[in-house]
This record gives structure tokens, C-alpha cells and sequence, in this order.
């Protein structure tokens, strides 16, 4: 417990970006958002915080965390019961917006300089969420297009399961696609309720 802490405090006092994130459409300062558990069974691994978890200071608490939330079957008492989720995005500022006011990518700089250390804090993880196109191509080993990866959903079970991203934008992709509601969704919850009680 006390070296992730530790680690989440030196995270917290990263400054690597700023020069980044100052260059962006929303010139803002690094705010690390760390999420790790030394006990969660759950790892959810995503991109990069949003503009309104970089002001809450909160992974996921957004719409897209909402609809994660909804996915998994579980409530915002126990998604952030540190006990039982930990969070480890592929950056864990904010990237910014580029100047058409699109989310900028994790910068890949945050994944070299933490990634490693954080999962080695986390050997106790039993079921890791692949949230989304990043972090996919980086547990995963290679880029693939997400909707192919995640059609490929058994392939990593009963550790690993490929997402899309929760976000609003993949709306129409979920409409497109109800196998992922017919076939994952069920699984994912009842993982998340065996590995949870």
C-alpha cells in the first residue's frame, strides 16, 4: 500500500508535459490523475483523462463514465472503491485539444515513463479492461482497429477484454453493433460480479 502510494505521489508532481499541454487549444498545466490499488481484482486501463476529469481530479467521472459504469453493472460507490478498481490510463493528464477542439492523444512519453512501474504495483489483478484503441495497441502489442479487436473479445479471456471507448462518439458503432451488448456486456458483468463479492 505505502509504495503506491508513494508512486502516486511522485505521478501527482509529474511536470513532464507542460511545455505540451501550454502548446495545445486549451493551454492548461498538467493535472496527473493516479488511480492504482494494491487489492482491486479490476484494472481498467484507458487513454487519457478528459477535460472534466481534469477538473474533477476523478478518472471516469464523465458520460463516458457513466455508460462504463452501466456496462460493467456496478454503481459509483463501488467503481471507485479502490479496493476493488483500479485505474491506470495510457496518460494521466489530460492531453488537451487540438485546434478543431478534438482530444489530443495520450502523449506516448507518460506510458514510457510509468506504465511499467504501475502494473508492476498491480500483480494482483485478475481481469483487465482494454479501454479503447491505446491501450489495446499497447497491451496487445500492435495496432489494430478497435472494432476488430473488439469483435476478437475471447480471444485474451478470462484476463484481458477488449472495449471500445465508452464515449458518446461510439454511439452509432454500439447501434451498428448489438452482438457487443448481446454477447459482452453479459460476460463483463458477471466477471465484474464474481471477481467483485
Amino acid at each position: 500500500m505505502e509504495a503506491i502510494a508513494a508512486f502516486e505521489r511522485e505521478v501527482r508532481a509529474c511536470r513532464l508535459c507542460r511545455e505540451r499541454f501550454a502548446a495545445t487549444a486549451s493551454a492548461h498545466e498538467p493535472r496527473p490523475v493516479p488511480w492504482l490499488s494494491a487489492s482491486a481484482p479490476i484494472l481498467i486501463c484507458g487513454q487519457a483523462p478528459g477535460a472534466q476529469v481534469h477538473a474533477k481530479g476523478r478518472p471516469f467521472d464523465d458520460p463516458s463514465g457513466e455508460r462504463l459504469r452501466a456496462w460493467m453493472g456496478i454503481d459509483r460507490a463501488r467503481f471507485y472503491d479502490r479496493r476493488r478498481i483500479a485505474i491506470l490510463p495510457m496518460a494521466f493528464c489530460f492531453p488537451g485539444y487540438d485546434a478543431r477542439g478534438a482530444d489530443l492523444p495520450p502523449p506516448p512519453i507518460c506510458a514510457r515513463t510509468w506504465r511499467a512501474r504501475a502494473l508492476a504495483l498491480m500483480p494482483q489483478c485478475k481481469l483487465t479492461l482494454l479501454v479503447g484503441a491505446h491501450a489495446q495497441a499497447w497491451h496487445l502489442g500492435r495496432r489494430r482497429p478497435v472494432a476488430e479487436v473488439v469483435r476478437d473479445w475471447r480471444a485474451g479471456l478470462p484476463s484481458v477484454l477488449p472495449l471500445p471507448h465508452p464515449s458518446w462518439r461510439n454511439t452509432a458503432w454500439l447501434r451498428r453493433n448489438p452482438w457487443f451488448e448481446e454477447e459482452v456486456i453479459p460476460w463483463l458483468r458477471g466477471a465484474v460480479l464474481r471477481l467483485l463479492s
